[in-house]
C-alpha cells in the first residue's frame, strides 16, 4: 500500500510539473522578446568575461592555458574510454544547458524578489510593458476638471509620453480658498491629473486625493492641494512643486500648468451682464457671447509649448467648455503652437449639456465657441458619443435642466471638421449619471491616431 501511495503521489507531481513546464518555458521565452535591452547586455557581459580570461592567459604567457588544455584533454580521453562519446557528449551538453538555465533562473529570481517584492507581476512582464509604453506616441492633452483626468487614466495604459496641459483659472472650492488666502495658483485640477497618471501606488494616490471633513481651516481641503501649496512655498516655484509631486506618485508622463500667471476669467452674457471669476460664470446661468481673461495675454509655460511642438497627437477636452477647455486656449502662445502643428488634433465633445454654461448647445456650438475664443481653427476632428444615454439617465438629467449634446453633422461639416462617432460613455446604474469611459476613450483615440498615420 505504501508503494502504491508513493507511486500515485509521484504521478500527480509529474503531471503537475508537466502542466507548469509550458508556462515556465513561455515565461522564459519572453526574455527573448526584442527591445528589452537585456540580451545584448548579457552578451556583452559574457564577452567581457572571456576577454578577461584571455587577457590573463596572454599576460601569463599562456602557461595556465597550456596545463588546463592538457588536463582537459586527458580527462576527456578518460571519460570517452569509459563512456562512449555518443552518450557522454549529449549528457555533458544537457548538463551544461541545465546549469546555465538554473543559474539564470536563480539570478533573475533574486533580482525579481528584490525589485518586485510587493507586486504580482513578473519582472519580464514589467520590462515588456515599460518598453512598450516608452515607445508610445507623444500625446498632448489640453483641458481641466474631471474630464481631463478621466481621459488620462485611459491614455496612461497606451503611452508613457503624455503631457497634460491644465487650466489654472479655477477659483472655487479648496483651490479657490488657497488661491485667495495664500496666493498660490489653484492646484485642484493639477492634483487630479497627477493622481490620474499615477503608476499606481494606491495608498499614495488615495492620500493625495484625501479630503478633510472636519477641522478649523482644514474642512473641504484635499491633502494633495495642501501638499502642492506647501511644496510651492518650499521650492519657490509652482512648476517645481508639480514636478516633485509627480515623482512621489511615479506618474507616467508630465502635468504642466498652461501658464504661471494668476489668471482670472471673465465673460459677457447675451443679456449684457459682465461676470468675473470661473465659479461665478457658471453660477450666473446665461448665454455666454464672449469670454476672456485677465491679464489679457498670459505667457505660456515654455515646457508646454515644447511639448506641443514635439507632439505626435493633440487631444482637446473633454471638460467644461468655458471653464476647463477654453481657458487654456486663451493663452495665445498655446493656441498658436497648436495651430502651427501638422499633426492629428481632435476635440472630445461633452456628452451632456452643462447648466449655466452650455444650455441647449449642439456639437457645432461647442466647436464655434472654441474657434471664436481662439480666433482660428485648432483641431480637424471632433469625437462624439454615438448612442444616447438610457431613459433613466435622461430623466435624471432633465431634473437638472441638462440634456444630451445634439449632433448637427451638416453644421459641423460647414465648420470644416470631421465627425467621429463612438461609444465612449459609461453610465452609473444607481445614480443615472453618465461620464466618459477612460478605456473606451483611449482605445478610440489610439485607433484614430493609427489611421491618421497611414
Amino acid at each position: 500500500m505504501t508503494t502504491n501511495r508513493f507511486l500515485k503521489k509521484a504521478m500527480r507531481v509529474s503531471r503537475s510539473y508537466s502542466r507548469r513546464l509550458p508556462d515556465r518555458a513561455g515565461h522564459w521565452f519572453k526574455w527573448l522578446s526584442p527591445g528589452l535591452l537585456v540580451k545584448r547586455w548579457m552578451f556583452i557581459s559574457v564577452s567581457g568575461i572571456l576577454m578577461v580570461l584571455l587577457g590573463v592567459a596572454i599576460w601569463s604567457r599562456l602557461t595556465p592555458v597550456f596545463y588546463i588544455m592538457q588536463f582537459s584533454g586527458e580527462l576527456l580521453e578518460l571519460i570517452t574510454s569509459l563512456v562512449p562519446n555518443y552518450i557522454s557528449g549529449p549528457l555533458v551538453l544537457i548538463l551544461g544547458l541545465l546549469l546555465v538555465f538554473w543559474g539564470q533562473t536563480r539570478t533573475f529570481g533574486s533580482i525579481t524578489e528584490v525589485l518586485m517584492s510587493d507586486r504580482d507581476e513578473d519582472l519580464v512582464d514589467v520590462l515588456i510593458s515599460h518598453r512598450k509604453l516608452n515607445r508610445g506616441a507623444k500625446i498632448v492633452t489640453i483641458g481641466g476638471g474631471t474630464g481631463l483626468s478621466t481621459l488620462l487614466r485611459g491614455l496612461k495604459g497606451i503611452s508613457a509620453n503624455i503631457t497634460a496641459i491644465v487650466t489654472v483659472a479655477d477659483d472655487g472650492g479648496s483651490s479657490g480658498r488657497l488661491r485667495r488666502e495664500i496666493g498660490v495658483l489653484p492646484p485642484g485640477d493639477i492634483r487630479n491629473c497627477i493622481a490620474a497618471l499615477a503608476d499606481e501606488e494606491k495608498l499614495l494616490t488615495e492620500l493625495f486625493q484625501y479630503r478633510f471633513k472636519a477641522g478649523d481651516g482644514l474642512a473641504g481641503h484635499s491633502f494633495g492641494n495642501l501638499f502642492l501649496t506647501v511644496l510651492s512655498d518650499i521650492t519657490g516655484d509652482f512648476e517645481r512643486a508639480i514636478a516633485a509631486s509627480s515623482k512621489v506618485l511615479a506618474i507616467r508622463g508630465q502635468v504642466l500648468p498652461a501658464t504661471l500667471s494668476d489668471v482670472k476669467l471673465w465673460a459677457e452674457f447675451a443679456d449684457g451682464r459682465y461676470v468675473e471669476g470661473e465659479s461665478s460664470i457658471t453660477e450666473a446661468r446665461g448665454k455666454i457671447v464672449r469670454i476672456g481673461c485677465k491679464p489679457e495675454n498670459p505667457p505660456a509655460l515654455p515646457k508646454a509649448i515644447d511639448a506641443i511642438e514635439d507632439a505626435d497627437y493633440i487631444v482637446i477636452g473633454p471638460g467644461s467648455l468655458y471653464t476647463s477647455v477654453i481657458p487654456n486656449l486663451l493663452v495665445p502662445e498655446i493656441a498658436e503652437a497648436i495651430a502651427a502643428r501638422q499633426v492629428p488634433c481632435i476635440y472630445i465633445c461633452n456628452i451632456m449639456t452643462q447648466p449655466g454654461e452650455t444650455d441647449d448647445y449642439s456639437v457645432a456650438d461647442h466647436i464655434r465657441a472654441i474657434d471664436q475664443a481662439c480666433g482660428q481653427q485648432l483641431f480637424d476632428s471632433v469625437l462624439v458619443q454615438k448612442t444616447p444615454p438610457s431613459s433613466k439617465a435622461l430623466l435624471r438629467y432633465a431634473q437638472e435642466q441638462s440634456r444630451p449634446v445634439d449632433l448637427d453633422p451638416d453644421r459641423v461639416m460647414q465648420l470644416g471638421r470631421r465627425v467621429i462617432r463612438a461609444n465612449i460613455m459609461t453610465e452609473d446604474e444607481e445614480t443615472g449619471y453618465v461620464r466618459h469611459d477612460s478605456r473606451k476613450l483611449a482605445r478610440v483615440i489610439l485607433r484614430w491616431y493609427e489611421r491618421s498615420r497611414r
